[in-house]
């Protein structure tokens, strides 16, 4: 469709809330967007290419048609949204992976004694149901929890009281055995009560429940049964204890805490739900979409699509970044209508909420890293990866053996840099290497990298020139297949300067933009971009990763190493011997202080120019 004739049917296009479809060549519906004014968020489309950002260019380029449904209301615009996301997964949209099959507990109210078990479906038929989970994995897992701390019976059978004996279950405390009579159906329905209280996470309920019955079977003499009961409320304070999680002091909270560590063909979101100030869960998801999606875009698409499908809408959500502006008021306006109540939405600043949220950020990293990790134990998929990569930056043989080198500092203190090795995809630690950049003052990352990469090629170039007789090579004399430079463009004219200066200049050389996640090599001005689903993508992020995380931990070493020195190591001629016995005799620096130069001079080991150059340094 020419441009002429968006401009016509823009004018007709009403200005009112709704939803509009984005469609390509083929029909096929590309994107699915809301508008509190839908002319307005339309003609945005089709204005100066200039004004748009990268993701919407794309869209754009690939549009011939659209239409639109209108709505009375911009809330009832994001429900539908919602609903035709699902419906037709659209490629620019970011969105829950599978989610139309998160998978649910529930206790089904409506049997006279209940089980508790998984579902993929909510339904209005009087159960309970908790959920969604991420995986089939992690409701399993919730379910088992529950099944050690509470004896309700798993079998399908018709329960009647009459069986003869009860099933194993019984015997190893997992049943109550209301089939062989062993409890009435309201000592049953006790248990099951029990269970929603510790779903809901009301677990003081339970335990103080349990404590009364626990005393009433003492004062009866049946102590086999208090001591079940004890043991049943031992189970259940500790794991209270492993899952409690300070929130705010002294007050009962509930609210859920959510945190994404994104990648291109994929971004992990944790989530914490805490109720009366203990962590009762913790779930992730993947969001699948567009790259070039902005994290608060994520955030919101994630909170609007979960909360849909959610049983339970908390009065507090903290999330690592703010909704866009523009989506903020809808999304809470739609939470308070779920919840039947106000919400807040909140990124939290200061306090136990900012301590908590942290605590879910590097959760949802480390768990990036984790799926990075399974996914490079498929030798089939590091093998495309290395393949893909080969031809992608055009390497003269496959990059069996990888370098990624990386600079880590804060305001220019403490520099160091990283080089970590991949060898056929994994990581080959036995070669990992760190470097205390010495001859760069101040945040100049350019010079640092120029100065490890010298002192890690130089020996290269030196093991090419003089050979070991016996034809031994260390880690020094590998020649790597491919050289990776955490950085852009001018990372990558730093690194290449270097190996010309060594007369390396035939080893291959790339640069990883973290931002956009492009590829920058000698001689093309233009960055190479790897498809969001690249298996070399993936592979690329998980080294370049790899090399951060490892230049981190040395600074952090160096970090903590230099905040441990005292006044006493800064001067010169008195090493650890003569700090000791100056510790040791005046028992704290601030006794060194107050003491005179003489008594200084007098500890052994010190002399008087010693003490006074000690006096005069603290």
């Amino acid at each position: 469709m020419s441009r002429p004739e968006f401009e016509h049917r823009l004018l007709v296009t009403p200005e009112r809330p709704g939803v509009y479809l984005m469609k390509n060549a083929d029909g096929v519906v590309i994107y699915v967007g809301k508008a509190a004014v839908l002319r307005n968020r339309l003609r945005s489309y089709f204005g100066s290419p200039a004004g748009l950002d990268r993701k919407t260019r794309r869209l754009v380029s690939e549009l011939t048609d659209f239409e639109y449904i209108v709505t009375d209301t911009e809330a009832e615009a994001l429900i539908l949204e919602n609903t035709l996301i699902k419906r037709h997964r659209p490629y620019f949209n970011v969105r829950l992976k599978d989610d139309k099959t998160y998978p649910y507990l529930k206790v089904d109210l409506a049997d006279d004694f209940p089980r508790v078990y998984i579902t993929r479906g909510v339904h209005q038929d009087g159960a309970r149901y908790f959920g969604p989970f991420a995986s089939a994995g992690s409701v399993r897992q919730s379910m088992d929890l529950v099944k050690k701390l509470f004896p309700y019976r798993s079998c399908t059978k018709k329960i009647t009281g009459a069986d003869p004996r009860p099933c194993l279950e019984y015997y190893i405390h997992r049943c109550v055995g209301p089939c062989a009579g062993l409890a009435t159906q309201d000592e049953y329905a006790a248990v099951v009560k029990q269970v929603i209280l510790f779903l809901e996470g009301n677990t003081e309920a339970v335990t103080g429940q349990l404590r009364g019955k626990m005393h009433e079977a003492s004062d009866e003499l049946e102590f086999e049964r208090a001591a079940a009961l004890r043991d049943q409320v031992a189970a259940i304070q500790k794991f209270e204890e492993e899952r409690t999680v300070k929130v705010d002091s002294g007050k009962l909270t509930d609210l859920d805490a959510i945190a994404m560590s994104g990648a291109a063909n994929e971004t992990w979101v944790e989530i914490f739900f805490v109720r009366r100030g203990k962590l009762i869960g913790r779930d992730h998801f993947f969001m699948e979409g567009p790259q070039d999606d902005e994290p608060n875009a994520i955030i919101a698409q994630f909170v609007q699509q979960f909360y849909a499908n959610a049983l339970e809408v908390p009065p507090t959500i903290l999330v690592q970044h703010d909704p866009p502006p523009e989506d903020a008021d809808v999304l809470v306006g739609f939470l308070k209508h779920k919840r039947g109540g106000a919400v807040r939405l909140i990124r939290p600043q200061r306090g136990d909420n900012r301590k908590l949220m942290q605590v879910v950020a590097e959760n949802a990293v480390e768990g990036l890293a984790q799926h990075r990790v399974k996914w490079l134990n498929r030798s089939d998929a590091i093998q495309g990866a290395l393949a893909e990569l080969e031809e992608e930056l055009s390497l003269p043989t496959l990059p069996r053996r990888m370098e990624c080198y990386d600079i880590s500092h804060i305001q220019g203190s403490n520099l160091v840099g990283s080089m970590v090795v991949f060898d056929d995809g994994k990581p080959y630690t036995r070669d990992y290497r760190r470097f205390k950049i010495k001859a760069v003052e101040g945040v100049d990352d350019y010079a640092s990298m120029k100065e490890m990469l010298t002192r890690r090629f130089k020996r290269l170039s030196q093991a090419i020139s003089n050979p070991d007789p016996d034809g031994k090579v260390d880690t020094w004399g590998v020649m790597p297949d491919l050289v990776i430079i955490d950085g852009g463009k001018g990372h990558l004219t730093a690194a290449r300067e270097v190996m010309l200066h060594l007369g390396l200049e035939q080893i291959p050389l790339c640069a990883l933009a973290k931002e956009r996640e492009e590829l920058f090599v000698p001689h093309t001005p233009e960055p190479i971009v790897l498809p969001r689903n690249s298996q070399a993508l993936y592979l690329m992020q998980r080294i370049r990763d790899e090399a951060h995380r490892f230049a981190i931990s040395y600074h952090r070493n160096l970090r903590s190493k230099s905040s441990l020195k005292s006044p006493i190591d800064m001067v010169t001629g008195i090493g650890p011997k003569r700090k000791r016995m100056l510790l040791r005799r005046f028992g704290s620096l601030q006794g060194i202080k107050e003491a005179s130069v003489e008594d200084i001079a007098a500890v052994p080991g010190m002399t008087n120019s010693l003490a006074q150059r000690l006096k005069q340094t603290i």
